[in-house]
């Protein structure tokens, strides 16, 4: 299955909010959430779901050691929780989709995925 596709059936999804992203992922859902790392466009792919990331990763062919474990703060509560994330760069770097942005209408992004 191609990366375009796989992303879109596991349930990635994007926001254009990092609020609403680190949300998404703080309630098991998969955030692609998008950045550039010494000069690369790089991807993490995070969740509080370890499983869920564990299947994508087995998708893709992605070794279970690479899955970073790092606590983030819940927006909602500013409680740390345990989560992880996949470094996605290269070969294994997401191609824009936009079936996979969320972003509430109304709130003057008209669904673009830059910030």
């Amino acid at each position: 299955m191609r990366l375009r596709e796989l992303t879109f059936v596991q349930g990635c999804r994007e926001f254009v909010s990092r609020k609403a992203g680190m949300t998404h992922a703080m309630d098991g859902g998969l955030w692609l959430h998008r950045h550039i790392w010494k000069g690369e466009p790089l991807v993490h792919l995070v969740s509080t779901d370890r499983a869920r990331l564990v299947d994508f990763g087995n998708a893709v062919g992605l070794r279970e050691s690479r899955l970073q474990y790092k606590p983030l703060k819940d927006p909602r509560t500013g409680q740390r929780r345990e989560a992880w994330h996949w470094d996605l760069g290269g070969p294994v770097y997401p191609p824009l989709d936009p079936r996979l942005l969320n972003a509430p209408e109304g709130d003057g992004t008209n669904g673009s995925l830059s910030e």
